[in-house]
């Protein structure tokens, strides 16, 4: 009876502590690489930023593009696309 009581209470406590485990290594990043540098300002109809997560590392900025031509991850570390965060934002 106690046995069965003890590796019961293993058992509760082995699921807690697997569950509870991090995932390293695992990236669900949106972006694959590090982004285009520049895109044309006219062919933006949207644009996303996606802060640092659990799930991704990195800060991402998505910019969907005018009359279904996708979607292009930019550079947040580009020039360009500090500059032109900042106009759209103003807008």
């Amino acid at each position: 009876m106690k046995l069965t009581v003890a590796l019961f209470l293993f058992a509760c406590l082995l699921a807690v502590n697997v569950e509870g485990q991090a995932r390293n290594g695992v990236s669900r990043c949106v972006c694959r690489d590090a982004g285009v540098m520049h895109v044309q300002r006219t062919r933006v109809e949207k644009i996303e930023v996606l802060p640092p997560s659990a799930s991704c590392d990195k800060q991402e900025i998505i910019v969907h593009l005018k009359n279904g031509a996708g979607k292009r991850c930019l550079n947040p570390k580009s020039n360009f696309v500090k500059n032109f965060l900042e106009k759209f934002i103003k807008k």
